[in-house]
């Protein structure tokens, strides 16, 4: 830059011999200097203005824009994430065997707190009070006035809920959409649906898993959204599963019992038709796990599956099978039932005296701890083990719920001769209802081992044989007898020919030391159409007592029999069974033993 000097010596020597003063020519050059400095600091200044200006209003604009979002959106609490771990909110149904809803999807709300919003957090908190049982209004008030910024209040409302908080008119109080699992049926089938709850979730969704139950077992399954539209499908059929369930839940009461279990499955497929436990719960509602006492009394505890007891005198058939298969009997042998039955120190008595020899169809008809015993010396240790292992007595059944994975059978540390005594009459060796229902499906289906499902299959599921054909048909009739001549007489449902066992076996105390006087696990496990047998039903009551007569009588065979019959009775026809007339004559009623 070339600056023009102040005293410009041409311009100086012309003022000089025009007789001007030079001075004059250096204030003016001073002066236009100064003019064009303010210029150029003036356009200085005004172009940063402008730039801070553009500047400004770049930032106001992404801070209104940015406002308006959030205005427009729901608040949620701040949460560790990961990149790519999406809510999967959506869940596949489930049905029954022809297709009825057991457990769906629907939308709804969540409700939650914005405390600093609030205009009347007093009134807020009073009148949800009023609305929700389980809030207090101090403890909402004192969460309304605190210093968090987020609240949740519920998972999930209904629509009348829903209604009535936004009727209180708290802009502080806001509903988030998501959905919820769904089970329109209530209580029913509710220990093999078990529940579902919520996992990771925002105001926006929430993620459905399974806790229990079916809905634990296929979770990956059922949340899977390539799947989303294909329900998974159970054997349960939801009509004979509600008919087992009234009629099971009467006779618990009837029978003054604490609890009940029943299964029904399907011989040759080892679906599980219908499984009742009692008392159960609505998971809907699901209650929370006890933290004390006794985990068998609480609503969430399968009796069916996780109910590991000593099943009494249904475990004779085995012995009198697996003896047949040997060939050490036939059903016309004798054995000596002469008792006490001495081994050591030990005595094995009967509930009556049967005389000193007893058929070994009359063994089991009559119910025979002795003669039973008899039988298993002859089999010995090795062969009992090896027969209850192939029928599936020394592990967990693999039925596709949770709970079932807990029913461990509980097997005696030594098997000494006493114990394969002890346990061919059910003492000595505890399993569930539903290891007992496969081992008399097996017996049913003419010899072949069945594992029990709750997924619907499209035929039969037979496995290795463990008996034959024709020591499973005698085995058939004998348990035949049972009702019609035996224990079991009040089994008897006209049309549908019902076989099976009574089982009666003391209750063990919960902390050792021996069994109760009073109080006995009451089974019954059965079969029918005998002729052609389809189905095996075992009823299991927990400490019953049959208080209609002059004295309290816990025998199955006045307690877990009639209730057995009275499913058998209104389930059969829902099966497509159709009833029969058979050749023989109407048993007599007759006294019970076990």
């Amino acid at each position: 830059m070339i600056r023009t000097p102040l005293r410009p010596l041409a311009r100086i020597l012309d003022a000089r011999s025009k007789g001007e003063n030079p001075d004059a020519i250096e204030r003016e050059n001073i002066r236009l200097r100064h003019e064009q400095m303010r210029d150029k600091a003036r356009a200085r200044a005004e172009s940063r203005l402008l730039i801070l200006a553009l500047a400004f209003f770049c930032a106001y604009a992404v801070i209104g824009l940015r406002m308006g979002v959030l205005a427009s959106s729901e608040p949620t609490e701040p949460r560790a994430s990961v990149a790519g771990a999406d809510i999967r909110a959506q869940r596949a149904d489930i049905v029954d065997r022809q297709g009825r809803i057991l457990a769906t999807n629907i939308e709804t709300y969540s409700l939650y707190a914005k405390p600093q919003v609030m205009i009347e957090p007093e009134r807020a908190a009073r009148e949800l009070a009023q609305m929700f049982p389980e809030m207090t209004e101090e403890k909402l008030l004192k969460q309304f006035t605190g210093k968090r910024k987020f609240l949740w209040l519920r998972r999930k409302l209904s629509p009348e809920q829903k209604q009535a908080v936004h009727d209180i008119g708290e802009p502080g109080l806001l509903f988030g959409p998501r959905e919820m699992r769904l089970y329109p049926n209530g209580k029913l089938a509710a220990h093999v649906l078990g529940g579902a709850s919520f996992g990771v979730e925002d105001v926006n969704a929430a993620e459905v898993i399974g806790v229990a139950g079916v809905e634990r077992m296929f979770d990956e399954q059922l949340r899977d959204p390539a799947r989303a539209d294909k329900p998974l499908q159970l054997s349960l059929d939801l009509a004979v599963q509600d008919a087992a369930e009234r009629v099971l839940y009467g006779g618990m009461r009837l029978m003054n019992a604490k609890g009940a279990a029943a299964v029904l499955m399907d011989v040759h497929t080892g679906e599980v038709i219908s499984l009742v436990s009692l008392p159960d719960f609505d998971p809907n509602d699901r209650p929370r796990p006890p933290t004390k006492g006794h985990a068998a009394d609480s609503p969430l505890f399968n009796r069916a599956v996780q109910g590991v007891y000593e099943l009494g005198s249904t475990f004779k058939i085995f012995t009198t099978a697996q003896a047949l298969e040997l060939g050490l009997v036939n059903p016309m042998t004798e054995i000596d039932t002469r008792g006490p039955l001495r081994w050591g120190k030990h005595r094995i008595r009967d509930f009556h005296n049967y005389g000193p020899k007893l058929t070994t169809t009359k063994v089991i008809v009559k119910s025979s701890n002795i003669g039973t015993a008899r039988i298993a010396q002859m089999i010995g240790v090795d062969r009992q083990k090896d027969f209850l292992g192939r029928l599936g007595f020394f592990k967990p059944t693999p039925l596709e719920i949770t709970e079932a994975s807990g029913g461990t059978p509980l097997l005696p540390p030594n098997w000494s001769e006493l114990s394969t005594m002890t346990i061919s009459y059910g003492h000595g060796l505890s399993a569930t209802p539903l290891h007992l229902a496969s081992g008399y499906a097996a017996i049913a289906n003419g010899g072949f081992q069945v594992s029990p499902t709750v997924l619907r299959q499209d035929g039969p599921r037979h496995g290795n044989r463990v008996i034959s054909a024709q020591a499973a048909e005698a085995s058939r009739y004998m348990l035949r007898k049972v009702v019609t001549e035996g224990t079991a007489s009040f089994g008897e449902v006209e049309g549908y020919g019902v076989a099976g066992k009574t089982g009666t076996a003391d209750k063990p105390k919960e902390n050792g030391g021996g069994y109760y006087d009073d109080k006995v696990i009451a089974t019954f496990a059965s079969m029918f159409p005998v002729d052609d047998p389809k189905y095996v039903l075992v009823v299991t009551l927990d400490e019953p007592v049959d208080t209609t007569g002059p004295e309290p009588r816990r025998t199955a065979g006045w307690t877990a029999v009639p209730v057995a019959a009275e499913i058998i009775r209104r389930v059969a026809p829902m099966l497509g069974l159709r009833p029969s007339i058979e050749p023989e004559g109407r048993a007599d009623i007759t006294l019970t033993s076990n």
